[in-house]
């Protein structure tokens, strides 16, 4: 089933619903597809960046709030 397309035509003042057509679903599940892998790859490199982070501190011997106190 494909998803609801809605269009706002100015000229009536009305909002028209419609089912969007196979090459319209096509490109908005190619874009749901990138937006996914990007959301992915955005979560995958923040958890990498507090695993370097929590190794550093470790490495350090001192907490977060201590590593707060120090560069402020």
């Amino acid at each position: 089933m494909n998803d609801n397309i809605a269009i706002y035509d100015h000229l009536i003042g009305e909002n028209i619903i419609r089912q969007a057509t196979d090459e319209e679903q096509e490109i908005i599940n190619q874009e749901r597809k990138i937006n996914t892998e990007a959301r992915e790859k955005r979560l995958l490199e923040a958890e990498a960046k507090a695993a370097q982070k929590a190794a550093l501190l470790e490495r350090l011997g001192i907490s977060e709030d201590e590593a707060r106190l120090f560069l402020s």
